[in-house]
């Protein structure tokens, strides 16, 4: 165990929790890393374990504040309406936040309809063709920097876009593959592309503000979690599939 998870400096306790809980920002719309237990009434996953870790190390009470979008998640750590948080890293978020190294790699996906002329990634972007995606998620921030002729549609949140690529009669639907999948096995006349368009590195994040040596804390904690097994373990708890821890930093 390194040093700096054995002792924890009074001032860094204070960067990461201010108000003297840790508000951990809990996105539910990747189910690879949270979903809603409704049963409990509370959020369950990987992030919500690694959240209840960070906690107890810091001798605090967790305070998740749940999210059903990736882009409101961002938004409350930004705002410092939540501490720490779980997001795919992306530049754009980094103008308001500081990254750890990721802890897990996803893929991300493209879903087509079974008449589709598509057969391959490369063909997606395409005049004429558009793409469904979740608001402010990775592949939107994503896929809005990288598509040359291809036109972006916005679903509010990342488990409703398939819902709204079929609503809406969008040529294309984006995501987290298992999520895809798992909508293809729900509704007829589905299939994902092969492949993957993107791999996304989920880290954890806090506000710029907090300083430095509160984000190099958190940084030590992501290895550290990795390096024993806690997120694999967590993976295999939650039936996570399709996912890999990230390698070490």
């Amino acid at each position: 165990m390194s040093t700096a998870m054995t002792t924890i400096d009074n001032a860094i306790r204070s960067a990461l929790m201010p108000t003297g809980v840790l508000r951990a920002s809990i996105n539910l719309g990747n189910p690879i890393l949270a979903n809603w237990d409704a049963d409990n009434k509370q959020a369950r996953g990987v992030s919500v374990d690694l959240a209840n870790e960070l906690a107890r190390r810091l001798g605090a009470e967790l305070q998740p504040v749940v999210f059903d979008a990736a882009g409101k998640s961002v938004a409350a750590v930004t705002g410092e309406e939540a501490d720490v948080g779980f997001f795919a890293v992306d530049p754009l978020r980094g103008e308001g936040l500081l990254f750890t190294a990721p802890y897990i790699l996803i893929e991300g996906a493209y879903l087509v309809r079974d008449g589709s002329a598509m057969r391959a990634n490369e063909e997606v972007d395409a005049e004429g063709v558009r793409i469904m995606v979740g608001k402010g998620s990775a592949y939107d921030l994503f896929l809005s920097r990288e598509l040359r002729h291809a036109t972006i549609v916005r679903a509010n949140t990342s488990p409703t876009v398939v819902d709204e690529f079929i609503a809406q009669d969008v040529e294309v639907a984006a995501g987290v593959r298992q999520q895809l999948a798992a909508d293809a096995a729900r509704l007829p006349g589905l299939r994902l592309l092969p492949g993957r368009f993107m791999v996304i590195q989920q880290a954890m994040g806090l506000p710029r503000s907090r300083g430095v040596e509160a984000a190099n804390f958190l940084s030590d904690f992501v290895e550290e979690m990795k390096a024993t097994g806690f997120v694999a373990d967590a993976m295999a708890r939650h039936g996570i599939e399709g996912a890999q821890v990230a390698p070490a930093r």
